[in-house]
């Protein structure tokens, strides 16, 4: 069973900069794509970026573009996200997800989650 545990959220000043780490265990890293979705209050869970196994595909959705860079160390069976910029609306819970094999396509419908971090950008 694939276990996921993110960390780095917090509260930061618009234009301040977050990393976030996804710590994976229990599953072969290195052969499954990873995912960072994030869900505001009153809205549904996005697709933030996503990267495949091999870490060649990259994903972001516009409103990430040039802010978020996504990586993934499969030495140490982590993900990041580093966000640049940050912006009021970047609030919102963010969850790391894996899929079931290395393409961008298996985070569709990611079977693991992590529980979550907070990042609250003040404006």
């Amino acid at each position: 069973q694939v276990q996921l545990v993110e960390s780095g959220g917090g509260l930061v000043q618009a234009g301040g900069s977050l990393r976030l780490s996804c710590v994976a265990s229990g599953g072969s890293f290195s052969r499954f794509a990873m995912g960072w979705f994030r869900q505001a209050p009153g809205k549904e869970r996005e697709l933030v970026s996503s990267i495949s196994a091999s870490g060649v595909a990259t994903y972001y959705r516009d409103s990430a573009k040039g802010r978020f860079s996504l990586s993934k160390d499969n030495a140490k069976n982590t993900a990041y996200l580093q966000i640049n910029s940050l912006k009021p609306e970047d609030t919102a819970v963010y969850y790391c997800a894996a899929g079931t094999g290395p393409s961008l396509a298996t985070l569709s419908t990611p079977p693991y989650w992590g529980q979550g971090t907070q990042v609250t950008v003040s404006s």
